[in-house]
């Protein structure tokens, strides 16, 4: 590479930095963050990627918030879109110059739970437990894409080319959103149940609980109700036809049935989906965390036999938790409620490979505009610090970090 690689690095809660790394490789080095039995493992599968476009996610934030056990020194960032630079001889179909959108979800391709599409929990690719990714804590150590450059293991699995790569950079801001919150958000909205017709709740309007609701009206919902306590981000749910929820003037599951049946008549939804994840607060003014309170709330929203889809992030170890059981992943679920009304719950990591390619076509020929729903705004590499500062602070915005100025170039 002719230039030095810069990535985003976490280097305490609430404290990032962008600094100098190591030259993205083919030997997963040691590091923070990196399993012991992943140290020095060779990837003559990979491919090394230019970075275009990468973005600032909402489960980033939970690490920078000091919500997880991430070590500092952590090189961030799992959506990923970029240029191959390079292969490894073991790369036989995709090639240099390809232009390709990144799962978030880092899989063999393998083993059995890749070939049953389940490429959220691959068995191969992180010695702790099942399912990795790119820059997390508890995935295996590999190195985040929030950089100049990346590595992407098993590279004619993992890469989604794209058709034609003028076309897609014109597309860029849209196509970025494929390597998460878009298949997130969809998968949400699959597992939840939803179809041509269908009522759904969707709670939290962060990008995630956006593209949720942008992916339950390509689905066909026939009304879709966004929920949260920012006004801003209410606006934007707005702005692409959903109806909204003010969390802050919620105060009990009666006035949440209440404003459920303001506006449908009825005080239930046919399908819910999860887009907030385990820091989530409390509804009514005080807004004091409660880690429950969405998976009870919609629990108690969801008409019988509904089904409920929990993209948001939930984990077995939070040392920021206000009570110790949460600390541990132990929630006061209200499990009677949704077991007495036949709920189906469906949780856990997307897998992202099974929406791609269907989500990138919906995209190239203006099915959708993701972009615009999630308010996606363009700043660069350097400017990641804060771009952090004012998502944490709830800014109705989804950050694309542009580290060789590509997508500015592109709009």
């Amino acid at each position: 590479m002719a230039d030095t690689n810069r990535a985003v690095i976490y280097r305490g809660i609430r404290h990032v930095e962008v600094e100098d790394v190591a030259d993205a490789g083919f030997v997963l080095q040691d590091g923070p963050g990196v399993h012991p039995d992943n140290v020095g493992r060779e990837l003559p599968h990979a491919a090394i990627l230019k970075v275009v476009a990468t973005n600032i996610c909402g489960s980033d934030q939970h690490m920078v918030r000091g919500r997880t056990d991430a070590p500092e020194g952590l090189q961030l960032g799992h959506e990923i879109t970029g240029e191959v630079i390079e292969i490894g001889p073991g790369v036989e179909f995709i090639k240099k110059g390809d232009l390709v959108s990144i799962p978030f979800n880092i899989a063999c391709g393998r083993c059995r739970n890749c070939k049953e599409r389940n490429t959220g929990v691959c068995l191969n690719v992180n010695p702790e437990q099942p399912g990795s990714a790119y820059g997390y804590v508890a995935m295996g150590g590999w190195r985040g894409g929030q950089a100049k450059y990346v590595t992407v293991p098993y590279a004619d699995w993992n890469c989604l080319k794209f058709p034609d790569k003028e076309q897609a950079m014109d597309k860029i801001r849209d196509l970025t959103m494929l390597s998460d919150i878009f298949p997130t958000g969809y998968h949400g909205c699959v597992t939840a149940g939803v179809g041509t017709g269908s009522t759904v709740y969707v709670a939290g309007a962060g990008p995630v609980g956006l593209a949720a609701a942008c992916s339950a009206q390509l689905l066909g919902a026939a009304v879709v109700i966004v929920g949260d306590m920012q006004a801003d981000r209410l606006g934007q749910a707005r702005s692409f036809g959903c109806e909204t929820i003010d969390l802050s003037k919620v105060d009990s599951p009666e006035a949440m049935a209440g404003a459920i049946e303001g506006i449908l008549g009825v005080p239930v939804v046919d399908c819910a989906v999860d887009a907030v994840g385990f820091e989530a607060k409390g509804h009514g003014t005080n807004g004091e965390e409660a880690p429950a309170v969405v998976l009870n709330t919609v629990m108690g929203i969801t008409r019988a036999a509904g089904g409920i889809g929990i993209p948001g992030l939930y984990v077995p170890s939070d040392p920021g938790a206000a009570d110790e059981s949460a600390k541990h992943g132990n929630l006061s679920l209200q499990f009677g409620i949704g077991w007495a009304k036949s709920l189906t719950f469906a949780t856990g990591q997307a897998p992202v490979m099974k929406y791609h390619r269907g989500l990138m076509q919906a995209i190239l020929n203006d099915r959708v505009h993701i972009a615009d729903a999630v308010n996606a705004t363009v700043i660069t590499l350097d400017d990641a610090p804060r771009g952090y500062e004012e998502f944490d602070s709830g800014a109705a915005q989804k950050f694309i970090l542009d580290p060789h100025g590509l997508v500015g170039a592109a709009a």
